[in-house]
This record gives C-alpha cells, sequence and structure tokens, in this order.
C-alpha cells in the first residue's frame, strides 16, 4: 500500500485502539470515565504548552495542574468552582513567552470539554455520548475515504491542505445516517438527524483548528506520544469542537434521558 493510503494502517490501527478505550471508559463510567477524561485532558494542555513554549518542564506541570484541578473540580457541584476551569488556561498563558491568547482559549475549550463530557455522561447516560463518539469516528473515517477517492477542490488549502470538499460533505452524509441509525434505538426526533450533521462540521472545524495551531506554530504534529501517528490532541480535536458543540446544544435543549 503506498501513496495516498501511506497512512491508512496507523490511522485504522490507533483509531480503533482509541475507539476500544473510549467505549469501556463511557460504559464503565464513574470514575472509571474521569479518570479517561482527566488523562486526556492533562496530555492535551502539556502537547498544547508544548507546541508553544517548547520546554517540557512547564509543560508537565500545567498537565499536572490540570490534572489536580479537573479532578477536584469533578468532586464538587458547586456552581462556583467552574470558575477553576480558568486556573490552567490563566495560569499557563501567563507562563507562556508568545501566543498566550492562542494558549488560553485553547487550553480553556480543552478544560471546557474535558469537564462536560463527564457531567454530561452523569447526567444523561452513556447513550448520547456513543452517539458523539460515532458521529466523530464516521465523520472522519467517510471524510478520509471521500477524500482520497473522489478528490476534488480543497476545503481551506490554507489551514489544511488535505481536505477536500468531498471528504467534508461525506463526513456530514455519514454523521447524519449516525443519526439516523440512534432514531431506531432512543426516543429523540427527527432533529438528531441535521444535528448529527451540524456536530460533524463542528468535528471538522476542530480538526481544522488544531491544523491552524500546528501551522502557526511550526510543526508538524502535537507530540510523538503515538509512534508515527502523533499525538492525542491530533487525535482528539474533532471530538473537541463536536464536544464543545454538543455541551451547547445540551444547555439549549431539552436532552432525552437514555441509560445504559
Amino acid at each position: 500500500m503506498s501513496g495516498k493510503w501511506d497512512d491508512l494502517a496507523p490511522r485504522v490501527i490507533a483509531g480503533a485502539v482509541m475507539v476500544v478505550v473510549g467505549v469501556a471508559g463511557i460504559r464503565a463510567g464513574g470514575i472509571w470515565f474521569q479518570m479517561l477524561a482527566v488523562f486526556v485532558t492533562a496530555v492535551m494542555i502539556w502537547e498544547l504548552a508544548s507546541m508553544i513554549k517548547r520546554e517540557g518542564e512547564s509543560a508537565m506541570l500545567l498537565a499536572a495542574i490540570t490534572a489536580s484541578v479537573l479532578s477536584g473540580l469533578l468532586a464538587h457541584e458547586a456552581n462556583w468552582a467552574l470558575l477553576l476551569l480558568f486556573a490552567p488556561a490563566v495560569v499557563g498563558a501567563l507562563m507562556m513567552p508568545r501566543e498566550r491568547l492562542t494558549f488560553f482559549l485553547f487550553a480553556l475549550g480543552i478544560m471546557t470539554a474535558g469537564w462536560g463530557l463527564v457531567s454530561f455522561r452523569d447526567v444523561y447516560g452513556g447513550t448520547w455520548l456513543f452517539w458523539l463518539v460515532f458521529v466523530v469516528v464516521v465523520t472522519d473515517v467517510a471524510g478520509y475515504f471521500a477524500g482520497r477517492m473522489l478528490g476534488g477542490p480543497k476545503f481551506w488549502p490554507a489551514v489544511s491542505p488535505k481536505k477536500t470538499w468531498s471528504g467534508t460533505v461525506a463526513g456530514w452524509i455519514g454523521a447524519a445516517c449516525v443519526g439516523a441509525l440512534f432514531l431506531t434505538f432512543t426516543n429523540a426526533g427527527r432533529d438528531l438527524i441535521w444535528i448529527s450533521a451540524v456536530l460533524a462540521f463542528a468535528s471538522q472545524m476542530g480538526d481544522i483548528a488544531e491544523s491552524a495551531l500546528k501551522r502557526r506554530m511550526g510543526v508538524k504534529d502535537s507530540s510523538s506520544l503515538i509512534p508515527g501517528h502523533g499525538g492525542l490532541f491530533d487525535r482528539f480535536d474533532g471530538l473537541l469542537g463536536a464536544a464543545l458543540l454538543m455541551l451547547l446544544v445540551a444547555l439549549i435543549v431539552d436532552v432525552p434521558e437514555v441509560r445504559i
């Protein structure tokens, strides 16, 4: 296998492993999902800081602060404690020699997503998190294959040279199909189909936002944590974008509870 399919094998392997771990964590819920969310959030903050500052000690310190703050926050239900979501973003921004606003915004988004996904799991059960994960995975898979098989005009060449319109639209269609599938065993309305497509777009924007950050920082990957395939930020950028939109939707729409 060569050429445009060179990265297929590592994408499949890395994706399969993360889906299995993610599904197991979501299914288990409770402290297990909390630990997974804390770990992923802390690693992504470490990768973000490393991309900007290029110095390991400060990045590790911020990861430790993130893990401590998020663990404590998840153990308390007081609304005022949500202000702690800003702590790693503010502390990290003050430590950065450049791109302080960039770090602050990305770090706050990562922290909000990490806290929000655990809280969402506790309130609504795991089904809707499975929906979120499947939407993001299908969006990525459909976009990957359609983009390479059909090609065509680039979606945003200045930021993401490989992303095509064909792959982008295929991701929307694939996500809509996931929404239609979940209609068969939940009490959600048909709006779930177009909401899934919009969620796919948010996932793609998360991917593009991280691509823009990497180009701005002059790096190829967020880290080398996953051999030959970048870091967790590279793999969870789409989930980050989709999760933030899902949390916003949950504040506006009455989400039906489905327990598993």
